[in-house]
């Protein structure tokens, strides 16, 4: 099994790609400020998963890289809430973005609970 093959990885991933196409749209003043720390916190959920993966034998280590996504993934839901409140994404691609990640939150704290069924000892 690789990381790839993780479903936290895989609908991560998948949301990150979502956030990404639609700050496609946001405003050009909020290049270096709202899209770009909403698309590295998106993407650092799917990062820190990989890297937590290769980390699993090391349980403190897979567990904090994982805590480490989890924070990532909150982060992603208030930059949504900033660019719901400033009007650059709509209230239905909100709740769809936002049902998206926690999901991704309940996969990771399943791997956090359930460590030693992703090989972490």
């Amino acid at each position: 099994m690789q990381f790839q093959d993780l479903l936290a990885y895989k609908r991560s991933f998948a949301l990150a790609m979502k956030i990404f196409q639609i700050s496609k749209s946001f405003p050009v003043e909020e290049k270096y400020s709202l899209t770009d720390q909403i698309r590295r916190s998106s993407r650092s959920v799917s990062a820190n998963i990989a890297e937590a993966y290769r980390k699993r034998r090391y349980p403190k280590n897979f567990i904090s890289k994982l805590t480490d996504s989890d924070a990532e993934n909150s982060e992603t839901q208030t930059w949504l809430e900033f660019a719901l409140a400033c009007k650059y994404i709509e209230q239905g691609h909100f709740n769809e973005f936002i049902k998206e990640s926690e999901e991704v939150g309940k996969l990771i704290n399943y791997m956090i609970n359930n460590h030693s069924k992703f090989g972490s000892e």
